[in-house]
């Protein structure tokens, strides 16, 4: 089984997929950043749901952001202890490439990057891009967690809670052609900018 994690907005989500990438439970919801700690009930939950224990996983794939500083530093120490505890290797998977496969008619995904801006990433680039408000495709259709959606007026945004499901099953096909993942010890959250009262060199080689 493949164990995944996404928790780069207030809307984080967690699955577990067969190791063909075949999903067998997900469960997502909008939360605040102070509920980061259901994060590992949850995951465990649906872990239970399908059938399994922590005995039967075989790699944990978590996504790497942009996005809630607080959500992925969470998200990833819970997947890196995890990998670390058990022995599994872990995968990272860029977040709002994860939103956009689990919302196939989105065109865009965005992310919280700040009060008055945010991370967007269009259907078909490869690089997400800081943009203030003004600059949001507000009547394209879009993943964005609700918070956002309601302060930006995005009246046409679905919240990512299934994004876990494609994190889930990148993961898996990754692990399929790579069996150990990527290095536990060098993968860390992609911020693309440096959080308020954090060190620069926490953003060397990002």
């Amino acid at each position: 089984m493949i164990l995944a994690i996404e928790s780069a907005s207030t809307d984080p989500s967690v699955a577990i997929a067969a190791a063909d990438g075949r999903l067998l439970a997900v469960d997502g919801w909008s939360a605040s950043a102070r509920q980061a700690h259901e994060l590992l009930p949850r995951l465990l939950r649906v872990l239970e749901e399908a059938g399994g224990t922590l005995e039967d996983v075989a790699g944990i794939g978590v996504g790497i952001g942009p996005g809630s500083f607080t959500g992925l530093r969470v998200g990833m120490s819970i997947g890196k202890g995890l990998a670390f505890a058990l022995d599994r290797p872990i995968v990272g998977v860029p977040s709002l490439e994860a939103w956009l496969a689990a919302e196939p008619e989105a065109l865009a995904a965005a992310a919280r990057a700040g009060a008055n801006d945010a991370y967007l990433l269009l259907r078909g680039e490869r690089e997400p891009r800081i943009v203030e408000r003004n600059g949001m495709p507000h009547d394209a259709r879009m993943v964005a967690p609700v918070e956002l959606a309601e302060a930006f007026e995005l009246t046409h945004a679905t919240s990512p809670t299934r994004a876990a499901e494609a994190v889930a099953a990148e993961a898996a096909r990754r692990l399929t052609a790579e069996p150990r993942g990527d290095d536990l010890e060098r993968l860390e959250p992609r911020y693309l900018r440096q959080p308020r009262g954090v060190p620069a060199p926490m953003l060397e080689g990002r």
